[in-house]
């Protein structure tokens, strides 16, 4: 009788135990999809004067972004920096091949400026990219029709723009700052604004809450499955 007991009382206790886990699991998972979420994301890279700095910062402050890279800035040395912020956890994603505006190519050049960039990815981090941010956020059906990528476009802060300061950019960001928001920022060689203006408005941001989160894992969080012919933005 009492090995009946301690074995009801073992049973009682092991389901207990998973019903617990389940309720953290469930509770986590809510906890994630009510926060703030935003996602930094940076075009036009690698390289290894900004990106490197770019992932100084991102490293400071212990969070992951998403980098749009252009194929032909894709070398021996770019790529080990490509290759960090793979490993830090970031992302890496298609920003074409030569940077062109891709709706005024034929359907052959598209394919190209496509596949020789993911070709480089895979070869460098072995992933296989998912998201195509445009150049110039430039784009038609035929494109939508002939690029097997979910379209990013995101919120820019004219971070491209010599002009604007380091405190503007990052009062721009703070400035639109909602849950959901995907920052559309550069990492070119030479926007060390930008990585100054990061400094300022990551750790305001997180004072007010917010989260930050790959842009992959952003769909994710807020469960949303990409669609055809559609370009996003938040």
């Amino acid at each position: 009788m009492k090995k009946i007991l301690i074995l009801i009382a073992f049973v009682s206790m092991f389901f207990s135990c998973g019903q617990n886990q389940k309720s953290n699991k469930e509770a986590e998972v809510d906890s994630i999809k009510s926060s703030k979420l935003i996602a930094l994301s940076f075009d036009d890279g690698p390289n290894t004067t900004t990106t490197v700095q770019m992932l100084d910062m991102l490293e400071k402050h212990g969070i992951k972004g998403s980098f749009y890279v252009i194929g032909k800035n894709i070398n021996d040395s770019s790529a080990v920096v490509m290759k960090r912020a793979f490993n830090m956890g970031c992302d890496i994603q298609n920003h074409s091949f030569t940077h062109r505006a891709i709706n005024t190519l034929t359907v052959e050049e598209i394919k190209e400026e496509i596949a020789k960039t993911s070709a480089l990815i895979v070869e460098h981090i072995g992933v296989e990219p998912t998201f195509f941010r445009p150049p110039y956020i430039a784009y038609n059906q035929m494109m939508f029709d002939n690029i097997d990528l979910t379209f990013i476009s995101g919120i820019g802060i004219e971070d491209w723009v010599p002009s604007v300061t380091a405190e503007e950019r990052a009062k721009r960001m703070l400035d639109i700052a909602a849950d959901g928001v995907i920052y559309l920022l550069h990492d070119f060689v030479g926007n060390d604004a930008t990585v100054q203006a990061l400094d300022i408005a990551i750790p305001q941001l997180k004072a007010q809450g917010y989260q930050f989160l790959t842009v992959p894992e952003l769909f994710k969080a807020k469960n949303i499955t990409p669609e055809r012919n559609k370009i996003y933005s938040n």
